[in-house]
């Protein structure tokens, strides 16, 4: 019997022409509308990267130090042997838990109450052995080579955690925080512009074969609906918002 071809290689895609566009600011402003009751510092803008890429494909995940934190209450979890200097680095950088054991159990019965993971090379078989993998990779947090979160020396690592931001493309889009409410327009523009930045160099670092560019950005908040950017910060026409209307909560 002859195989069927699969009818949609590459994910859904829709014609920007038909769609209604706005600049940063525009979208910033109905935005604040939507969340105007709710603490400004609790909901985060959203940029969500629609790639045109294949449904069987490598994806993209990597991490990035944006110019303005977005979020400083990171937790840091570094498997390494307590009395180790690595240990010493990782808590004098601001890990939140340092050592072996104690993280160990700490997955196991499942308090799993940090947001990145990192381990020193000599702990990995540990790791293994103890069956981390299985919990910790479905949740994004097993230590891994390929993204930098097995470290020597992981002091650096945790000081760019701290400071950084992960994404990682799921169904075709790589969806990320890049500022909260309080945020100027100018700061949210520098995000958005190096966000953007490192997922074109992501993705035009794949390979030749693997063809995957952007196709839509769209910006959203925690509570409001998303709205598709035209690549404009401000549209300097009467009546339009601009970044000084916007610079105050």
């Amino acid at each position: 019997m002859k195989r069927r071809k699969k009818k949609h290689q590459f994910y859904k895609q829709y014609d920007l022409k038909e769609m209604q566009q706005f600049t940063l600011c525009e979208a910033m402003r109905y935005i604040k509308a939507m969340e105007v009751t709710r603490d400004p510092e609790v909901p985060k803008y959203d940029i969500h990267i629609k790639l045109r890429t294949k449904k069987d494909g490598p994806i993209i995940r990597n991490q990035i130090r944006l110019p303005y934190a977005v979020k400083t209450d990171i937790k840091v979890a570094v498997i390494c042997p307590p009395d180790s200097p690595a240990a010493k680095q990782a808590r004098e950088a601001g890990a939140y838990l340092v050592g072996e054991e104690e993280i160990f159990q700490r997955v196991k019965d499942g308090k799993i109450d940090f947001d990145r993971c990192l381990a020193v090379p000599s702990s990995l078989p540990k790791l293994a052995k103890e069956g981390l993998p299985r919990i910790l990779g479905p949740r994004g947090l097993m230590p891994s080579v390929k993204l930098g979160t097995v470290v020597e020396k992981p002091g650096p690592a945790v000081g760019n955690m701290l400071g950084g931001s992960m994404y990682r493309e799921r169904s075709g889009v790589v969806r990320m925080a890049v500022g909260r409410l309080t945020f100027t327009p100018e700061q949210l523009r520098d995000n958005v512009k190096a966000y953007i930045s490192a997922v074109k160099k992501d993705a035009t670092g794949l390979s030749d074969q693997i063809l995957k560019d952007i196709s839509e950005v769209v910006l959203s908040s925690t509570n409001s609906p998303g709205f598709s950017l035209n690549g404009e910060f401000y549209r300097d026409t009467p009546g339009a918002p601009t970044p000084q209307d916007l610079a105050v909560v």
